[in-house]
C-alpha cells in the first residue's frame, strides 16, 4: 500500500487546492459574540507548504476546523465567505459528501496526539479502520497497510508495533502515528495543526523534516498552523500572518524574515531568541490580544503597537499590495519594511 496508489486525480495539474475566500466565523455565547475570523483568505497549491502563524486566538484553528468541517456547532457558526477546494465549494456540500472528503481527500494531524488517538484499541487497528471503511479492505489486509505506514513514519520495528496501545509510544512517536494516519488514504492537502507541541527541539526538527519529506514525495499542499516562526523557516515556502482572526500579513518565507511588513510579524519576529543577544533580556510584545467579542475600532493591533498614529485608531488597513506575493494590513507598511534591523 503506498498513498499514492490511493491518490485520486481531478485533473488540476497540481494548481490551487485550497482557496479561502472572506471566510467568516462567530462564536454565540451567553458573554456575547466573538468573531474569531474576520474574512480571511488564502491559498495553498500542491506541493506548496503555507504556514499560518500568529498568537493563541487569533483564529488558525478555527479557520481550519472550517475548512474541516468539524467546527462545533452550535456555539461556532460559519456566517460568510466561501471554502473552495478543488475548485467546489466545501460549504455549499452536503454533510455526506464532505464526510467522504475529510481523510480521503482533506486530512489534518491535531496537535495533541495523546487527546486524538483512542487510549483503549491499539493503534493497528486506528489506524486500519480507515482502510476498512473507505477502502473495503479485510481486517488482516488494513493491519498490514497499518504497518507499512508506521514504517514509512519511521516508527522503529512497525511490524511488531502495530497492536501497541498509544501509551506505549513515546510523545514523538505519537505524532508520527497521527502524520501516518492523515497520509493513509492519500490525501491532497494536509492540515497540521500545532504538530510539534510538547515535543522537544530535537523530535520537533524531525516530525518537521518528516512533513517536508512527505509533501514532496507525494506532492500534496501542506498547511502548516503554528505560534512559532522558528519552527517553519526551513519548511514553508509562504507565510500568512494572522491577528484578531485576520491575515495581517503575507509572504514567500524568506521575504518576511529579511523585512517583515506589519509591525505585528516584526514583533513575532523580535521574540525569538538569539545566540547573539546572549545576556540581553527578551523581547515580548507589550499588552495583550483583543478580547474577540469587543475588537477595537481601526487597526486591531493599534493598542500594541509602537508605531500607532491617530488613523489606526479609526480606519481598519485593507491588506495592501506590498510586492508580488506581499500584502500586509498596515498603514505603514513601508515605514515597517524598511527597518531592517533589530530593535532590540
Amino acid at each position: 500500500m503506498t498513498a499514492e496508489g490511493t491518490r485520486q486525480e481531478d485533473g488540476s495539474g497540481g494548481g490551487v487546492l485550497l482557496d479561502v475566500r472572506e471566510l467568516k466565523v462567530e462564536f454565540r455565547t451567553r458573554d456575547g459574540v466573538a468573531h474569531a475570523v474576520n474574512g480571511v483568505n488564502y491559498r495553498v497549491s500542491a506541493g506548496e507548504t503555507l504556514a499560518v502563524l500568529g498568537e493563541s486566538g487569533s483564529g488558525k484553528s478555527v479557520t481550519a476546523q472550517a475548512v474541516l468541517g468539524i467546527l462545533d456547532t452550535p456555539p461556532g457558526h460559519v456566517t460568510g465567505g466561501e471554502i473552495l477546494f478543488h475548485g467546489r465549494d466545501l460549504l455549499r456540500m452536503g454533510a455526506e459528501e464532505r464526510r467522504r472528503i475529510r481523510g480521503t481527500r482533506l486530512a489534518m494531524i491535531f496537535q495533541d496526539a495523546l487527546s486524538a488517538l483512542n487510549p483503549v484499541l491499539s493503534v493497528g487497528t486506528q489506524l486500519g479502520e480507515m482502510f476498512e471503511v473507505h477502502r473495503g479492505m479485510s481486517r488482516k489486509e488494513a493491519r498490514g497497510c497499518a504497518a507499512e505506514l508506521m514504517d514509512r513514519v519511521r516508527i522503529p520495528a512497525a511490524r511488531s508495533r502495530v497492536g501497541d496501545y498509544p501509551h506505549q509510544f513515546s510523545g514523538g512517536m505519537r505524532q508520527r502515528i497521527m502524520i501516518a494516519m492523515a497520509l493513509a488514504l492519500g490525501p491532497d492537502l494536509i492540515i497540521a495543526d500545532e504538530p510539534t507541541t510538547a515535543l522537544d527541539v530535537t523530535v520537533q526538527a524531525q516530525v518537521m523534516d518528516l512533513l517536508a519529506e512527505l509533501r514532496r514525495e507525494y506532492a500534496m499542499g501542506l498547511v502548516l498552523i503554528t505560534h512559532d516562526l522558528g519552527v517553519v523557516a526551513d519548511v514553508a515556502d509562504r507565510i500568512a500572518v494572522m491577528y484578531a482572526g485576520r491575515i495581517v500579513e503575507t509572504a514567500p518565507v524568506h521575504d518576511l524574515y529579511r523585512a517583515p511588513a506589519h509591525p505585528y510579524t516584526r514583533g513575532l519576529l523580535d521574540s525569538i531568541p538569539r545566540l547573539d543577544q546572549k545576556g540581553r533580556e527578551l523581547y515580548a510584545i507589550k499588552g495583550l490580544p483583543p478580547s474577540l467579542t469587543a475588537i477595537p475600532p481601526g487597526c486591531p493591533f493599534h493598542p500594541r503597537c509602537p508605531k500607532a498614529q491617530d488613523v489606526c485608531r479609526t480606519d481598519r488597513p485593507p491588506l495592501y499590495d506590498v510586492a508580488p506575493g506581499r500584502a500586509s494590513a498596515c498603514h505603514f507598511w513601508e515605514e515597517t519594511i524598511s527597518e531592517r534591523g533589530d530593535r532590540r
